[in-house]
């Protein structure tokens, strides 16, 4: 809407940029607060401008919205066009391949450049495949982080690994199927094999799986063929016993009350006054 002022024509209230979730496999899981905003967007930011076509025409929605590619490689350059658009009083849907925008996809440069300049976000809420993958694996929900896709350079792969595996907390990964056997592997070495983990493939999708196991079960799995599609991994967190074994250990490496190097073994050294 336009302000006109006596002194002359003022700037255009900001338009709304809404964070919209879109099915992670079915169509149909879309919901019709969905297609309605689809159907009456005038600018869509789409990971992909042909995954978003045809998700409207599979909700027999007629698009009418100018569609601006908004992946990877071009979202700081392509955020502050769309910013100067919700500047200039236009509305943004943003959307991703699958899920809610910004969880390990393109929206985070968005939505922090929009809330810097007091422009209005809001959400269109809707599926994940974080809280999916989370609430089918059968792991402790109460508290859980996401780790998205691990790191891809070995030591930093590591050094994450090794940070998490102490974590009581439910461990949520994206990773690629092609490196999935490497990085159960991998988790198999730094949390140790008997831990649970569950994988998560094609989550909704005609061809879903969820597989459960150790991570050694789990490894030599995904190690004996092909896997195919998304992967979503889910990874318990340690428990207390483990956490009171790893304590255990630790005393017994650094020679504390109990261990092998306590120093209550040994007697104290002889008085040379005596």
């Amino acid at each position: 809407m336009l302000l006109c002022r006596m002194a002359g024509r003022d700037e255009p209230d900001p338009g709304v940029l809404t964070l919209a979730a879109v099915p992670i496999g079915r169509a149909e899981d879309a919901s019709a607060a969905l297609a309605a905003e689809l159907a009456r967007a005038t600018i869509i930011a789409a990971e992909d401008t042909r995954r978003v076509r045809w998700l409207a025409a599979s909700l027999n929605v007629e698009l009418r919205a100018r569609l601006v590619s908004y992946y990877d490689a071009v979202e700081t350059r392509r955020a502050a066009a769309l910013l100067a658009d919700l500047k200039a009083g236009q509305d943004v849907l943003l959307v991703t391949d699958a899920g809610t925008p910004g969880i390990s996809d393109p929206g985070y440069r968005l939505v922090n450049a929009a809330a810097k300049d007091g422009i209005r976000v809001t959400a269109l809420p809707g599926p994940s495949a974080v809280t999916t993958a989370l609430a089918v694996s059968g792991l402790p929900t109460d508290r859980f982080c996401f780790e998205g896709f691990p790191p891809r350079r070995d030591g930093e792969r590591g050094r994450r690994f090794a940070e998490l595996a102490a974590d009581a907390r439910t461990q949520v990964y994206f990773e690629s199927a092609q490196r999935l056997a490497a990085t159960l592997k991998e988790l198999a070495i730094s949390h140790g094999e008997d831990r649970r983990a569950v994988v998560c493939r094609e989550l909704t999708k005609t061809h879903e799986e969820i597989v459960r196991g150790t991570l050694a079960e789990l490894a030599a799995w995904a190690g004996s063929g092909p896997v195919r599609g998304e992967i979503t991994l889910v990874v318990a967190g340690l428990d207390r016993v483990s956490r009171r074994r790893a304590r255990a250990r630790d005393r017994d490496r650094l020679g504390g009350p109990g261990s092998l190097g306590d120093p209550r073994d040994f007697p104290p050294p002889a008085d040379p006054g005596r």
